[in-house]
């Protein structure tokens, strides 16, 4: 069976740091671009950060550029998002997403998912 899961998240402090992680089973992440995206209560899930399927190219949202760092590792069939300077406002549920092809910044365009990992953030 195809999973993506999510690990990593946890409630920090404004400033604090976590390392969100994205396992894959069932298939290899090596063909595939993956995307981090996030969901705050009420608001529409959205894009954060992606990389291609070999790391050459790698996108991020203008709020977590700088912030946040996407890296995957396919030997380990695992991608990661290093989120530092954490701020209340990246409080949301965070998920990985797989696509073939190039990144996209739509979740529709993604094929599959994980089930998240909640952050939260405050002081």
């Amino acid at each position: 069976q195809l999973q993506l899961v999510e690990s990593g998240g946890g409630s920090v402090q404004p400033g604090g740091s976590l390392r969100l992680s994205c396992a894959a089973s069932g298939f290899t992440l090596d063909d595939f671009a993956m995307g981090w995206f996030r969901q705050a209560p009420g608001k529409e899930r959205e894009f954060v950060a992606g990389i291609t399927w070999e790391g050459g190219r790698i996108s991020y949202a203008a709020s977590v550029k700088g912030r946040f760092t996407i890296s995957r590792d396919n030997a380990e069939n695992a991608v990661y998002l290093q989120v530092d300077s954490l701020k209340p406002e990246d409080t949301a549920v965070y998920y990985c997403a797989a696509r073939s092809g190039p990144i996209q910044t739509v979740s529709i365009a993604y094929n599959f998912w994980g089930q998240g990992t909640q952050v939260t953030v405050s002081s």
